[in-house]
């Protein structure tokens, strides 16, 4: 079974409240996204590996390490997953940037695609799969299947604010996916929205209703 990384970090507690918060505008909600991105980020590259290289200091030559290995895919789920690329940039800068657009069949209830566009060489990459929520788990599990009929096999899910329906659902149908999340909140309500939660983070994120 996979693992679940819950973060500790008191800057992280801190943004999270304030992101919470129903008086926090878009603005200042889009920076602390990113910024709890951004810091999440640390967490989720720890097992990254290392390889030794020469360089050339000011005073001598030496060795030091550099990121080896597979190269970095980051993958927003449309839309909210959008507020969270640039704090992962601005850790991964070479990243690729792929984008999966979901939607739920009034009908079936289930998710489909429509919009997928992803580096070529995604079966090559460490892949980072984003969504600021993770609620029922469902569109979170589609994009990761979608991901992996195109040859992903080394992929992550980070996400905010999750609900343990949501953990259980996504470590029940992707068991080799590890999750990082901000928080682990109490449940879901009869909507499906996520409490304490913090409301629609698209909504939130681009200011609309």
């Amino acid at each position: 079974m996979s693992k679940v990384v819950e973060m500790g970090h008191p800057l992280i507690k801190h943004k999270l409240t304030l992101i919470r918060d129903k008086n926090t505008g878009s603005k200042e909600f889009r920076e602390l996204v990113s910024e709890l991105s951004m810091l999440m980020g640390y967490e989720v590259t720890r097992d990254f590996e290392l390889e030794e290289v020469e360089i050339e200091t000011p005073l001598m030559k030496t060795k030091a390490q550099v990121i080896a290995g597979k190269k970095v895919g980051i993958i927003p789920i449309l839309r909210a997953g959008l507020g969270m690329v640039d704090g992962m940039l601005s850790l991964i800068p070479a990243a690729k940037v792929g984008h999966i657009g979901l939607y739920r069949d009034p009908e079936t209830l289930q998710p489909v695609e429509y919009y997928c566009k992803l580096p070529q060489d995604i079966e090559e990459r460490h892949l980072i799969v984003l969504d600021p929520m993770l609620a029922t788990g469902g569109s979170a599990a589609a994009a990761i299947d979608f991901l992996k009929k195109r040859g992903a096999t080394n992929i992550k899910f980070v996400c905010l604010i999750a609900a343990p329906e949501g953990i259980q659902a996504l470590q029940e149908a992707h068991p080799d996916v590890d999750i990082y999340v901000g928080h682990i909140d109490e449940k879901l309500n009869e909507d499906a929205y996520i409490v304490p939660g913090l409301g629609d983070a698209g909504d939130r994120l681009f200011g609309t209703k």
